[in-house]
């Protein structure tokens, strides 16, 4: 096999170097660290802006990582390496070009391990409080490490991934970059290299933001009339999917069916003490939701009118039978019409913003090819390197 231009790199002594710039949205300190900036720091909270309004401020995201850490996590979130057999990255079950998805009902793992819930879309997840479906993590470091171990995942051991990591000819300097003074690799480095890369992943620029910024012009008639119902107290879309974040953040029980053949999924009613939870979900953010079908934590939605008309059949009525779940309030009969399902998925498109694309590395650091499910995107990728 030819060496890679990173393995000639190392080999001539010529080692890897990071970013010293922030990812676009994000000004560099006097402190080495990137601060995010959007336009909606112009605007304040929620309160007295009515359900979903428009001009209305974020939640506080998590940034403050600096320029190296975050190109550390980049390379990190798509070589290989960190899998147990190196055959899968992060990027795998979240590929930019499906809106940080992987456009499957069931992520597979590493072996070929079919899990039992879809992978959730990353943009934005800065701003999230609640990481997983069922909410068990409840920070990107968190996050971060659980899917590097986890048998039906990519089957790493901290011991594997530690000791591949330092006796790689490119990742010791790359660490020591983003974290000046280790001289040791450890998972707390891995963690905050991957959740400072997770982070950068900002998506505020669609057409709906344009709009909501007041460019009245950036959305179309039947787009208004389809935001016109989604914030409607008959459809009541934004209750839960409040904008500008499309998530209130807050763990739902909807009485999703699962897939032909599935077990029911207690989602985060799964543990002792949280009954009352017993088939509750995350309220998924809906931001490039139209590049991340299928829906629901199950994927059991193929389209987004599909998943609209969930909402609209009843009450329960997809409930299995023997279940009691304590369904949530907002979750009741709008006997929205079929143009006005069709209004929502024409709005729900105007989320789509993926105009800060990260770029795909064209080498790893590790030598290793970029994952099949990347290499036939990766020629097309015109994203943005930090």
């Amino acid at each position: 096999m030819m060496l890679t231009f990173l393995a000639q790199l190392a080999l001539a002594g010529q080692p890897l170097q990071l970013s010293e710039h922030c990812p676009p949205s994000f000004e560099l300190t006097a402190q080495n660290q990137c601060q995010l900036v959007t336009r909606y720091d112009l605007y304040d909270s929620l309160q007295n802006k009515g359900v979903g309004g428009t001009k209305t401020a974020l939640p506080k995201a998590r940034d403050g990582f600096s320029p190296q850490q975050i190109d550390l996590g980049r390379f990190l979130f798509f070589d290989p390496l960190l899998s147990g057999n190196h055959q899968q990255a992060c990027a795998s079950c979240h590929q930019p070009a499906l809106g940080f998805a992987d456009g499957k009902a069931l992520s597979t793992g590493a072996h070929g391990d079919s899990g039992n819930r879809s992978a959730p879309s990353l943009w934005n997840v800065a701003y999230l409080t609640q990481l997983f479906w069922d909410g068990r993590a409840k920070t990107l470091e968190q996050q971060a490490l659980i899917p590097l171990f986890a048998k039906h995942e990519m089957a790493n051991t901290p011991e594997q991934l530690l000791a591949e990591l330092s006796s790689n000819a490119q990742y010791p300097a790359l660490f020591r970059q983003a974290f000046p003074g280790k001289e040791q690799i450890d998972l707390t480095q891995v963690a905050t290299a991957l959740t400072a890369f997770q982070s950068s992943l900002i998506s505020l620029n669609s057409k709906y933001d344009q709009y909501a910024h007041g460019f009245h012009e950036a959305l179309n008639e039947e787009e208004i009339k389809g935001l016109n119902v989604f914030r409607s107290f008959v459809a009541r879309c934004s209750e839960c999917h409040t904008p500008p974040l499309f998530t209130n953040q807050q763990i739902a029980v909807i009485g999703t069916p699962e897939p032909d053949g599935m077990p029911f999924d207690p989602g985060a009613g799964s543990e002792p003490g949280k009954e009352k939870w017993r088939g509750g979900f995350k309220v998924p953010s809906l931001r490039n939701v139209a590049l991340t079908a299928p829906y629901m934590h199950s994927g059991r939605f193929a389209t987004l009118e599909e998943a609209a008309e969930f909402y609209t059949k009843g009450r329960g009525h997809a409930v299995p039978k023997g279940e009691q779940l304590q369904l949530h309030w907002h979750i009741w009969e709008p006997k929205l019409s079929p143009e006005e399902i069709n209004q929502l998925a024409i709005f729900m498109n105007t989320l789509t913003d993926q105009s800060l694309l990260p770029a795909i590395p064209q080498e790893l650091p590790s030598g290793l090819p970029l994952p099949a499910e990347l290499q036939t995107t990766n020629d097309n990728n015109k994203g943005i390197t930090p």
